[in-house]
């Protein structure tokens, strides 16, 4: 692994695997970008879902245009702060910020309910909610150091293999082709996939400096060109078994680039928000649990990249810039913001922390932002390349968590948390239905992912369950190699 140290301001470039080193951009350039590319794709699906339900991409289609161009500016600015920080707000953490869908349950939930009016009412609530929430969340992470204690390698490990577990089916679909498509499972999508994945192994491993540290970008890339040859000799305009006509997932439709314009300027609240009791209630709760999220990226990152634990200042910073950002995504009448455990799982699988290279990948969804056309060159990625090389990125999540567990040693108070945490917690919230008996409020907290039950039940077992010799001299034994 190598070694994160601080570097010395000077003028000569050092590694993309220390956090404040300096490296020219041509490194530094295509090392943001792949970043990018591996949070897009995700940073706008649930905006896309909760204006689907709202009926906003229907019957308000430039609303819905400027939302998403709302969503990567937000993500892009409140990913410079997480990276440089403006004071207590942003850990100097080498996380990216985007649209989080942790909170689509809830929000679903929200946008559904018919007392609110529906269409851009219920769309204004979550809104309101999410800026009352993100100030809560941020105030939540000025007590991060008292709390901190609550929040050992056995408790961040289990957040972080919960939510490593819980992104491999989200790899594995998009590799597949992507849920819902119509040739899901298809032999091109699983070929370009396994394509995607191979150059990106190959690079890795079998090649130095800048292809393998660049490995996710170059696999897109060829993807990409696979895909757009596949495009010309094999036939992409398919029907169904009923006969209805279809256009394959993997086909990349280069006409949405000459189709959008080069520039448009943001709008600041395009859809005005409504401040519903009910929404913010149920909001606020998702908003305390993506705080605990937060929490167990960050280590994941910090554990995976940098080979230490994350400290207080960095959780607490980056717990703060996590509820600023959602008030300024709110702004922007943009969903919640999180740190993304997508790009989370990039850190682990490259090692590469350089704060230059993360910077590069937030101006560019500033960028983005900014420009629609340079948006749609990302926008047009087929599911399957981007599932090439997710599914290596979300595992590598899950292994950084087997290692924060592991930091102690294996006793068997750690045994007895992580096993009624992932059997009983994670089991019950990946488990579809497993809820239904219980109140709808308590399905939408605990239901979908399984991370939030895993989260709860580690917390408190850690809490109940009193260690014993054997794990307090491990402890000692590890913290006094490390001093």
């Amino acid at each position: 692994m190598k070694k994160n140290v601080q570097t010395p301001k000077t003028g000569e470039y050092t590694s993309p695997y220390e956090f404040r080193g300096r490296i020219p951009l041509r490194q530094a350039v295509p090392l943001g970008l792949q970043h990018v590319l591996a949070m897009f794709v995700g940073n706008l699906t649930p905006l896309m879902i909760i204006c689907g339900i709202c009926g906003i991409t229907s019957d308000h289609p430039d609303i819905y245009v400027t939302l998403l161009q709302n969503a990567m500016l937000a993500a892009g600015i409140i990913t410079l702060i997480q990276l440089w920080s403006i004071g207590p707000v942003g850990g100097q953490v080498p996380v990216i910020m985007g649209t989080s869908s942790g909170f689509l349950g809830v929000m679903r939930g929200v946008a559904a309910n018919s007392a609110l009016g529906g269409g851009l009412a219920s769309y204004g609530a979550i809104i309101g909610a999410g800026m009352i929430g993100g100030l809560c969340e941020a105030a939540l992470g000025f007590f991060i150091k008292p709390l901190r204690k609550f929040f050992p390698p056995v408790v961040t490990g289990s957040v972080v293999l919960a939510i490593g577990l819980s992104l491999i089916s989200v790899g594995v679909n998009s590799f597949a082709g992507g849920s819902g498509a119509k040739d899901f499972g298809s032999v091109p999508n699983l070929l370009l996939g396994l394509l995607v994945l191979a150059v990106i192994v190959g690079l890795k491993h079998f090649t130095r400096g800048i292809t393998s540290t660049s490995c996710i970008l170059c696999g897109i890339i060829v993807g990409y060109i696979a895909a757009s040859v596949m495009g010309m000799v094999m036939p992409h305009e398919l029907t169904d078994a009923d006969g209805a006509a279809y256009t394959a997932s993997w086909y990349v439709n280069w006409s949405k680039i000459g189709e959008a314009h080069w520039f448009s300027v943001p709008r600041i609240l395009p859809v005005k928000p409504v401040f519903d009791i009910h929404a913010i209630l149920s909001i606020l709760i998702m908003f305390l649990v993506t705080a605990v999220e937060t929490i167990g990226d960050i280590s994941g990152c910090i554990e995976g990249g940098m080979g230490r634990e994350a400290t207080a200042k960095e959780l607490s910073g980056g717990v703060i810039c996590d509820g600023i950002g959602s008030f300024i995504s709110s702004l922007f009448s943009s969903l919640p913001t999180t740190s993304f455990s997508q790009n989370v799982g990039l850190v682990t699988m490259t090692k590469v922390v350089n704060r230059m290279a993360l910077t590069c990948g937030a101006v560019f969804l500033v960028l983005a932002g900014l420009s629609p056309k340079l948006a749609a060159v990302i926008s047009i990625m087929p599911q399957s390349v981007l599932g090439g090389a997710a599914v290596m990125m979300f595992a590598s999540i899950a292994v950084s968590g087997i290692k924060l567990l592991t930091k102690y040693g294996i006793t068997n108070r750690v045994v007895t948390i992580v096993s009624i945490a992932m059997g009983l917690g994670f089991g019950l919230g990946a488990t579809s239905g497993a809820l239904a008996g219980l109140p709808q409020a308590v399905q939408l907290i605990f239901g979908g992912s399984g991370i939030v039950p895993a989260a709860v039940l580690a917390i408190v077992l850690n809490i109940i369950i009193p260690k014993e010799k054997e794990d307090l001299d491990n402890e000692a034994k590890v913290n006094g190699a490390g001093a």
